[in-house]
């Protein structure tokens, strides 16, 4: 007999899994899940990785959002997300945050947005944003400004340009620049409007826009390379608004500027401001056409001085020999009045001779008078030779004052020549280089 009966047992009840989700059921529940959860607009601080401007009139504006964050483990983590504004509040909003911040909306700028989540099962995670505050980003640039003055302060940047000596006549430029800026165009008219001679290097270089500070430092390393054949650089570009000028706000331009060996000169043309380039170069003036009055001017003081020089040196040469017409005139004097002297002396000497001839013999008295004869014409001789000695001691002395004139006159000479020399060269070249170019453009057509 069995110990236990046999009883049928009954089998275990399965759970049935759950009927798997379409890729859409799942995505439109996550979108719900999302609107439930966040239904309302938040505000955001972030950092615009990339912009996607409107290519025309109605597009819209893509985003890029980023943040830079640590996760549970104290790891260094990346936040980011797809943004959109919408045709309609971008040219509300973007108008509105550059007027007030002086900059364009742009990629590196820290923003503070009021955005709205929202989810597409096609296209995903995006944000909506609805406004930009541009208090916060105007802040957020005058805390990049002061750092970056204080970093420049701590490497000695600001005032490095400052100890730098400009030679009193720099005539040898290297000018940075666009070739077609029409600030440029005035600083070349100024200067060949001015009675010098100028030599200028033209480095093209884009003057604005996000790769404006790279192409300058590119100009600038080009320049450091024939350093030896400028005294100055010189760095214009014409006016223009505010965003314009943000690439001399640039900390790698503004650094590259206070390092460089070479004294810099700035006209970047704002009257109200200062850039971080300006803050670091030798001498910033507020326009090319400053640039090119500082430096006419210069060369005026320059000029005024070697004149004044001249009427000194011309002056000084005047005194000297009147004052040996002086000297000689005294000699002059004081020979007549020896010679008058010695006369009268051998006057009174034959006076006594011919006394005494008539109390001794007669041969006495003809050797006493071929005696005082001889004396009688030494004395005129005497003194002619002593006047002769100082008139060529006074002609060589005004030969070697005169020759020193000229030797100075002709080393300025030389020297004009020179500079126009190099000018004329530098000029053939520039038309040369022109006439290539010009070669090359009818070639290609």
């Amino acid at each position: 007999m069995p110990l236990y009966n046999r009883r049928s047992e009954a089998p275990i009840p399965v759970p049935t899994p759950p009927a798997p989700l379409g890729l859409a059921e799942l995505l439109a529940r996550v979108r719900l899940a999302l609107h439930r959860q966040f239904p309302e607009s938040y505000w955001v601080v972030a950092e615009v990785a990339d912009l996607t401007k409107p290519r025309f009139a109605g597009g819209h504006c893509y985003l890029t959002l980023t943040e830079q964050a640590t996760d549970e483990r104290g790891q260094p983590a990346k936040a980011q997300a797809r943004a959109t504004l919408w045709s309609q509040r971008y040219q509300q909003v973007v108008p509105a945050f550059e007027a007030h911040t002086g900059q364009p909306l742009r990629p590196g700028l820290r923003l503070l947005l009021r955005v709205q989540l929202r989810f597409h099962e096609q296209y995903g995670l995006s944000l909506d944003v609805l406004a930009l505050d541009p208090s916060y980003t105007v802040g957020e640039l005058a805390r990049q400004r002061l750092l970056a003055l204080q970093t420049l302060e701590i490497k000695g940047l600001l005032e490095r340009q400052k100890r730098l000596a400009l030679p009193l006549a720099p005539q040898r430029l290297a000018v940075i620049s666009s070739p077609t800026a029409a600030g440029f165009q005035d600083f070349v008219r100024q200067l060949e409007e001015a009675p010098y001679d100028f030599a200028l290097t033209l480095f093209p270089a884009m003057m604005q826009g996000d790769e404006a500070p790279a192409s300058i430092r590119g100009a600038l390393d080009a320049v450091r390379g024939r350093r030896r054949q400028f005294e100055a650089v010189v760095i214009i570009r014409g006016g223009g608004s505010k965003t314009d000028l943000l690439a001399f706000d640039d900390y790698g331009l503004a650094a590259a500027v206070g390092a460089f060996p070479l004294p810099v000169l700035t006209g970047i043309g704002h009257e109200r401001d200062e850039a971080l380039a300006d803050l670091t170069a030798h001498r910033a003036l507020k326009t090319p056409t400053a640039v090119a009055a500082f430096l006419v001017e210069r060369l005026a003081r320059v000029d005024g001085l070697l004149q004044h020089l001249a009427t000194e040196i011309r002056a000084a040469a005047g005194h000297h020999l009147r004052q040996h017409h002086a000297h000689l005139d005294r000699l002059t004097a004081r020979g007549r009045a020896a010679g008058q002297r010695h006369l009268a002396a051998a006057r009174t000497a034959l006076y006594q001779r011919a006394r005494q001839a008539a109390q001794g013999p007669r041969e006495q008295l003809r050797q006493q008078a071929q005696r005082l004869e001889r004396f009688r014409y030494q004395v005129p001789r005497a003194a002619r030779r002593a006047l002769a000695h100082e008139q060529q001691r006074l002609r060589q002395r005004a030969r070697a004052l005169q020759q020193r004139f000229a030797r100075h006159h002709r080393r300025r000479r030389e020297h004009l020549l020179r500079l126009r020399y190099q000018l004329e060269l530098a000029s053939t070249r520039l038309l040369h280089r022109a006439e290539k170019r010009l070669w090359a453009l009818q070639a290609k057509r």
